[in-house]
């Protein structure tokens, strides 16, 4: 049991041996599920999130459980993980729709996330049911009403001022602001030549156009493989909301291209940095995470939040790194870590920039990533550009410790160093300093990784990746000049089939007449 309030559980016996069984009945007790010192009022509890709103279409559909004690306030420390039962069935019990319910995610703070992927289209609705050792928990059971639909519905929300406000899309993003004060106007045709001409020796680009919510694209350059995420990303927001008709360029490379001070041409790319002029979008690896969450990956935005590891006084007061040689900073992790073992825990895994110094350095054995969080201190270091576990890191328990780098993902203008996280300079000189610093201030430590962690679960929710994919191709669209067009040389992205599910698309989703030009 974990409890908000103190509870003395040991009073002065002078027999040892009590002493040691009732501590160890105490220790064991911190495992089990109940909560609340003397229990937890189900009706009580707070359940609330998009999942529980048909029109909230997500790979996976979530939402929240907050455990309340029995003196009326939030637990802040977990109550057991096996606290809350959740059954989620269709209405009409003639609907075979598989639906895949996990148990829920003990977020580790009193809070949980409940997750669930429909695999296919629930017409009539669905019953959601969360039980507190049999008893009803909040005000459920709750009813949504159909149709609801599956990720690979194709079944747009033809008014995207609608679905916006379905998917409680912030007003304004900033750095999508920022990144389009560069591009008051976008010349189509300008773009069209210049951008192949600058880059395609560069990687690799994917000259993408929507066209009446038709996605086509062709490819350029030598490593375009990475087109498979793009693709994904663009084919699920166009099933969820029409988009503006546009005609762009994404970079599927590491780097940021677009260098120029005047006369930039907008890319749309992964990673931004302070030399570059990219239009920055959310990385392949979270929206690959994200649309494949209870299925193709372990790691995502909402399973990260359950597997945070011990609580805060249980890790590990050391540092911890794992990870491949692609920055040489990296290496000098392993030199300090060697230096001092104490404070840091650092190791290279996989050899393929620096192998000639393998030897050396040595190789660590991979661990999960899950266990990181066995420690207290998180040391996030770049890779080749910004280094894309950072959103995981700052979804755990422990103090994120930086690097200073002219790369950044389209998130880190919401964070503030010294109040989400701690940063370290490129060279790494104050790392260990840094590291002593958060041993001997452990309460201020904890309460920075806690406030990272607040800010970056709303940050990230998955819904919100989805919001800020549309505003770039809605800002983009009111900035273009020309008519964005399908290309001889592009082809069609269908999208995918899936003949295992129904989809029925009740919307009133308004045909027009294809608004295109091919050109030749």
């Amino acid at each position: 049991m974990v409890c908000e309030r103190s509870v003395d559980l040991v009073k002065p016996f002078r027999d040892g041996l009590i002493v040691k069984l009732i501590v160890l009945v105490g220790l064991i007790s911190m495992n089990s599920p109940v909560s609340g010192c003397e229990g937890i009022p189900s009706e009580r509890c707070l359940i609330w999130g998009p999942g529980l709103n048909a029109d909230t279409v997500l790979p996976v559909r979530y939402f929240f459980i907050q455990a309340v004690g029995s003196n009326g306030e939030n637990l802040t420390l977990s109550p057991g993980k096996d606290t809350f039962q959740v059954k989620i069935t269709p209405l009409d019990k003639k609907e075979h729709i598989r639906i895949h319910v996990p148990p829920p995610l003990d977020r580790g703070d009193g809070s949980f996330v409940v997750r669930y992927r429909l695999y296919g289209t629930v017409l009539t609705g669905l019953q959601v049911e969360v039980l507190h050792r049999d008893a009803a928990v909040a005000k459920s059971p709750y009813t949504i009403p159909g149709p609801i639909y599956h990720e690979y519905c194709d079944c747009p929300e033809p008014e995207p001022s609608v679905w916006q406000s379905i998917m409680q899309c912030p007003a304004e993003e900033p750095q999508v602001v920022a990144d389009f004060t560069a591009f008051p106007t976008i010349d189509l045709q300008r773009l069209r030549q210049e951008v192949p001409h600058r880059f395609i020796n560069r990687g690799g680009l994917i000259h993408y156009a929507i066209i009446n919510n038709q996605l086509y694209r062709r490819t350029l350059g030598k490593y375009t493989d990475f087109k498979m995420f793009s693709d994904e990303m663009l084919l699920s927001l166009t099933r969820k909301v029409r988009v503006p008709d546009v005609e762009f360029f994404i970079n599927v490379g590491d780097w940021p291209l677009e260098t120029r001070r005047a006369d930039a041409v907008p890319v749309l790319s992964w990673c931004g940095s302070v030399d570059t002029r990219d239009i920055v979008l959310p990385t392949y690896e979270v929206t690959h995470s994200t649309l494949e969450t209870m299925r193709g990956v372990t790691n995502d935005l909402l399973s990260v939040q359950g597997n945070t590891g011990p609580p805060w006084m249980n890790k590990t007061d050391r540092a911890f790194f794992r990870g491949r040689d692609s920055r040489e900073e990296r290496l000098q992790l392993v030199s300090l870590s060697k230096k001092s073992p104490e404070l840091l825990d650092a190791g290279i895994t996989g050899w393929f920039f620096f192998r000639d110094r393998e030897k050396d350095v040595g190789k660590a054995p991979l661990v999960g990533f899950f266990d990181f969080f066995k420690y207290k201190y998180q040391v996030n270091v770049d890779g080749t550009v910004a280094a894309y576990r950072f959103p995981y890191l700052m979804l755990g328990n422990s103090l994120v410790l930086k690097q200073d780098s002219q790369y950044y993902e389209y998130f880190y203008g919401h964070l503030t160093a010294g109040t989400h996280y701690v940063s370290v300079q490129r060279n790494l000189s104050d790392l260990l300093d840094k590291i002593q610093w958060a041993k001997e201030n452990d309460a201020e430590a904890q309460e920075i990784a806690r406030a990272g962690q607040t800010v970056v679960r709303e940050l990230l929710q998955p819904g919100r990746l989805y919001c800020y994919y549309y505003t770039v191709m809605h800002m983009y669209s009111e900035r273009q000049t020309g008519q964005p067009a399908r290309h001889a040389d592009m082809e069609l992205v269908p999208q995918p089939d899936d003949h295992s599910a129904v989809c029925t698309c009740e919307r009133d989703v308004h045909e027009e007449e294809p608004n295109m030009k091919d050109e030749l």
